[in-house]
């Protein structure tokens, strides 16, 4: 009886102690997102938080702390470079102010899963990890292109006398086509262009209606032009003190949250029936002009990369690029 009890005692104690080794193993990352949480982005994100969790017991778990009310989004980059945070929501127009070579995603013309067939993704890693001790994770948004909003009709390309709110993204194709540009935070824009401070600005073609600026808009310049990139990174320290379970299951579940970009086809289709519903009409250019427009946009974003890191550019330049049909 009494060594029955001994052996009963011994097999709980192994149990609780293999309990307790797969608890240690369990890692929580640190999440914050430079968009606002009632934002589409965050929208996405959230279901896939909750699926990561649920499927990563005792493996790997992620703490969603918040957005920019919880850290300004031009801190974010700064907070994954030093650890202050493991991941991040962000785009990299975003923390240029880290490593100006995040604005380059925005010149990527083939989807993210060509991206890591090849060799885009490896290049953007090499650089990321180098230059913003940062892990580049995974791009969740794609076929998101910018345009020119304006409340000012123009029938061609020509900004000349426009004052126009702009970012880093799109600043100096704007200057090239002749526009006063405006540096403004977003919460700024409605009232700027209330009191006809701003005659338009540049913004995907989503997420005018988050903001409201619908209200305040009369025209969408089309064709778009580059495509919105919005993308989980992480410190890089962090990333390695992974375990090969914890990197085979974030990779596992990185790759699944890419497989449902097919979303935001559908979604730019959507918004751009609500655009129209809501009474910002479209203005159009004829097709050489619209294909100009589009070519000017590649052409000066890829002489602004170039003069601002000329190897890396020429690097990314011909993986980002559509293969010749």
């Amino acid at each position: 009886m009494k060594r029955r009890l001994i052996c009963q005692a011994s097999a709980l104690l192994m149990a609780m102690g293999f309990a307790a080794g797969a608890a240690a193993q369990e890692t929580t990352l640190r999440l914050v997102s430079a968009f606002a949480e009632n934002g589409i982005y965050v929208q996405r994100l959230q279901p896939w938080i909750q699926k990561f969790n649920a499927e990563g017991k005792g493996v790997l778990q992620i703490n969603f702390i918040g957005g920019p009310k919880a850290m300004p989004p031009f801190e974010v980059g700064n907070a994954v470079k030093t650890g202050v945070v493991d991941v991040a929501l962000s785009t990299g127009a975003f923390y240029t102010n880290v490593m100006p070579e995040a604005d380059f995603l925005k010149l990527t013309q083939v989807p993210v899963a060509e991206q890591r067939k090849n060799g885009a993704f490896d290049a953007i890693n090499k650089v990321w990890n180098e230059k913003g001790n940062m892990q580049y994770l995974a791009r969740m948004v794609e076929n998101q292109p910018f345009h020119l909003y304006l409340n000012k009709k123009i029938d061609k390309p020509d900004l000349g006398g426009l004052k126009v709110r702009i970012t880093p993204v799109y600043r100096d194709f704007f200057q090239s086509l002749g526009a006063n540009v405006v540096t403004t935070a977003p919460g700024e824009v409605y009232t700027a262009l209330e009191r006809g401070v701003v005659d338009g600005y540049g913004w995907p073609i989503g997420g005018i209606f988050d903001l409201n600026w619908q209200e305040k808009t009369k025209y969408r310049v089309d064709p778009g032009f580059y495509d919105a990139e919005v993308s989980l990174i992480m410190n890089l320290a962090a990333y390695r003190k992974l375990s090969q379970p914890q990197r085979d299951y974030l990779q596992k579940q990185l790759l699944a949250l890419e497989a449902e970009n097919t979303f935001w086809a559908k979604y730019t289709a959507d918004e751009v029936a609500r655009q129209q519903k809501a009474g910002i009409e479209t203005i159009k250019f004829d097709a050489a002009t619209a294909r100009t427009f589009v070519d000017k946009a590649y052409q000066v974003g890829w002489a602004s990369a170039e003069k601002q890191s000329p190897e890396i550019a020429g690097r990314f330049k011909k993986l980002f690029a559509p293969a010749a049909k």
